[in-house]
């Protein structure tokens, strides 16, 4: 039964298997930040976008307009993500994770923003320290 958003084009529908590995990344990386509650995970299909996932803000416009607290949207595209191995699924939560802003705003933070940079260094050293710890925990 399908229960997501449908166009002419993509379709959309909640994803909770990526919904409980964020809420992982987030606890063993302890990204106490992120509210893995109010980010809201959905696989997309028939996307002709060139990216594996992606990330959505609910801007603050929004947020006084609705009367909500902030929420992300973190997609990712079926085509792509789903073919990847586990450990590359990882390292693409964790990029989309690293853009969420330390207030939980709504905000998006930028690839590069004042000399902090989220590209795949920076992602790598966080993969890192997930296996580590999380290998530990076990």
């Amino acid at each position: 039964m399908f229960f997501g958003y449908y166009s002419s084009r993509m379709k959309f529908e909640r994803a909770p298997d990526v919904q409980e590995r964020i809420a992982e990344i987030v606890n063993v990386l302890e990204m106490d930040h992120v509210k893995h509650e109010r980010v809201v995970c959905f696989r997309s299909t028939e996307s002709k976008s060139d990216a594996l996932a992606r990330m959505w803000s609910l801007p603050r416009i929004w947020q006084d307009a609705l009367g909500v607290k902030a929420h992300y949207i973190l997609e990712v595209l079926e085509e792509k993500f789903d073919r990847l191995s586990t450990e590359e699924q990882e390292k693409t939560l964790i990029h989309e994770l690293m853009h969420i802003s330390k207030k939980f705003t709504g905000s998006l933070v930028p690839h590069n923003c004042f000399g902090k940079k989220i590209d795949g260094r920076t992602v790598g050293k966080m993969h890192r320290i997930y296996k580590r710890q999380r290998d530990s925990n076990k």
